[in-house]
């Protein structure tokens, strides 16, 4: 049944219908916002959670499905079902700044609580995909259970649950080494799954079965299963544990369910064939997207009202809400060693490089670099154009703006190694200012060789180490000297003509 419900919708996605042209993606301010993924029209909605508004519509790929945000809010990920492949948004300037290929049918996405990875499930594969959101490409494919649909991350990292549909199964994922490591029996076609902010307990929605299968995560058994509306699917737990909230999708309406007790105590109509539903970071707003409605139900958690009703784009399907900080620039240092090696006694160089690779450019304010030296090395000169450098304290500053992608002119740092200095030296620089937040760190670890004594050349030394060597007579008695060492050699006579040719006996 849930099989031939997902293969009706990408059907959906191939009719002809108007095409909506999507706003021009630009930046937001800081703030709270719901991404919502518009599976017919291959756009994602951004709602400004403040008005509750569409501020702007982000083009993706092919029917996108699921979206996750970054826990720090740069970045949304975007699964395209018919597509096979990930959007990468970021959301200061609400582009797609990279499309990752991964498995056939991508449905759910979640990323890691230290933001390093994101986990796709792949409908079509029976996988999932682990992309490196550093590189955003793929770097594990693990082969989960029948048709995967939903993902979560706990929030200790250490695990990945994903719903196997078809299989009535939870697969564990150990995030550490990515294999999976138990298999769960749950209730019917099991859809989305969430994880409490203990990292305790995982809910899981089940279509078929029009229940909840609790999971206890120490045991990877099911401890309590309750009963919902008609054909669960998506599933979000409140910051503070107490509450789940359960999307049903034939019943138009969200169970609200008392984790304490697991019995549902509240029951909120929303509007036609819900599919998923995203709790704000503060608790007291769940948004629930209709996908038959073409809007996002908000609900105010503390009295489980519709307080607003937002129109997005058609057959809305995932949702996931970040809070994007404030584009700022970032200042990066990279130090490294000319030539290599130093040498005891002498001189050698570092070479310093700051650019900017944040959003915005630097605000004119002061950048300060500044170099602490390891024992054994001491300054000689740091220079480079355009800024003010002192060798003590040992830095240097300067306060012009620097874009985005742009890098300051390079500075030289010489440093005499002392006649003992150690056989390798660390060096750490820093640089701050500028409007960018934190501080960017960089070292350099070089090894120092020893000094080479002068020696004096080959022949130079008298005897060259052996005696006689050098001498008359080269060490030996008679080499060099008249006769060569042996009797009649070089005496007269030895050069006579009859010498060695006497005439014979008369």
């Amino acid at each position: 049944m849930l099989r031939a419900l997902v293969a009706g919708l990408v059907l959906m996605a191939g009719l002809a219908l108007p095409v909506v042209a999507p706003q021009p993606a630009q930046a937001v301010p800081p703030g709270t916002y719901a991404y919502v993924a518009n599976f017919q029209d291959d756009t994602v909605s951004v709602i400004d959670t403040a008005t509750n508004t569409v501020v702007v519509t982000v083009p993706v790929g092919h029917a996108p499905w699921g979206v996750a945000v970054s826990p720090n809010g740069t970045r949304a990920y975007v699964t395209n079902r018919t597509s096979g492949t990930v959007s990468v948004i970021n959301t200061a300037t609400d582009t797609v700044v990279a499309t990752v290929p991964v498995g056939l049918e991508p449905l759910g996405v979640a990323v890691s609580p230290n933001g390093a990875r994101a986990y796709v499930t792949n409908y079509g594969a029976d996988t999932v995909s682990v992309i490196n959101t550093n590189t955003n490409t793929v770097v594990a494919t693990i082969p989960v259970g029948d048709a995967p649909i939903g993902v979560a991350v706990s929030p200790n990292g250490a695990r990945a649950y994903v719903t196997n549909s078809e299989a009535d199964t939870v697969s564990v994922i150990k995030t550490a080494t990515n294999t999976v490591v138990a298999t769960v029996p749950v209730g019917d076609s099991p859809f989305g799954v969430a994880v409490s902010p203990d990292s305790a307990r995982a809910y899981v929605t089940n279509y078929g079965a029009d229940t909840v299968s609790v999971i206890n995560t120490a045991t990877n058994m099911v401890v309590a299963t309750v009963s919902v509306g008609d054909a669960p699917q998506g599933v979000a737990v409140s910051r503070d544990g107490t509450r789940a909230y359960v999307v049903n999708a034939d019943a138009d309406t969200v169970s609200v369910i008392n984790t304490a007790t697991n019995t549902v105590v509240a029951t909120v109509s929303v509007g036609d064939a819900p599919r998923e539903v995203a709790l704000s970071p503060d608790g007291t707003h769940a948004y629930v997207t209709n996908a038959n409605g073409g809007t996002v139900s908000v609900i105010d958690t503390a009295t489980n009202i519709v307080v607003a009703t937002v129109p997005v784009d058609d057959l809305p399907f995932g949702v996931a809400i970040g809070v994007v900080p404030r584009p700022a620039p970032a200042l990066t240092l990279i130090k490294l060693t000319a030539g290599g090696t130093f040498t005891q006694g002498g001189q050698g160089t570092y070479t310093l490089t700051v650019t900017n690779t944040g959003d915005l450019p630097t605000d004119g304010s002061t950048v300060t670099l500044t170099d602490t030296l390891p024992a054994g090395l001491t300054p000689v000169g740091f220079s480079g154009t355009g800024w003010t450098c002192t060798l003590t304290p040992l830095s240097c500053t300067r306060s012009d703006i620097l874009a985005p992608g742009a890098g300051y002119p390079p500075l030289t740092l010489t440093v005499r190694i002392a006649p003992h200095a150690p056989k390798q030296v660390t060096n750490t620089a820093t640089v701050t200012g500028g409007g960018a937040t934190g501080t960017s760190i960089a070292t350099a670890t070089t090894t120092v060789d020893r000094k080479q004594q002068p020696k004096p050349p080959h022949h130079d030394r008298p005897g060259h180490g052996k005696p006689g060597h050098g001498k008359p007579g080269h060490g030996k008695p008679g080499h060099g000297k008249p006769g060569h060492g042996k009797p009649g050699h070089g005496k007269p006579g030895h050069d006579r003509p009859d010498h060695g040719h006497r005439p014979g006996p008369r």
